[in-house]
């Protein structure tokens, strides 16, 4: 499941010309690698590959900054 959401990432950075590497501690949108865009696709890809429901409206993508919030994060919705 890392791999994949790493893989992800690595396609949405790909996408806007950044071509950095990041561990699954680096901070993804606080430390403005991935923007609002980004933010959008991941939720959406979190959504429909991995069959989360993020349409609550007190989501905060903030708990999702680094792969380690992400992995976590899916290992508790499963």
């Amino acid at each position: 499941m890392t791999q994949s959401i790493r893989n992800f990432v690595k396609t949405l950075l790909s996408e806007r010309g950044k071509s950095v590497e990041f561990s699954d501690t680096d901070a993804l949108f606080t430390s403005g690698l991935l923007d609002s865009m980004a933010a959008t696709e991941l939720m959406l890809h979190l959504e429909s590959d991995h069959g989360v429901d993020l349409a609550d409206a007190d989501f905060d993508i903030s708990r999702l900054d680094t792969i380690e919030d992400l992995s976590g994060f899916l290992s508790q919705s499963a």
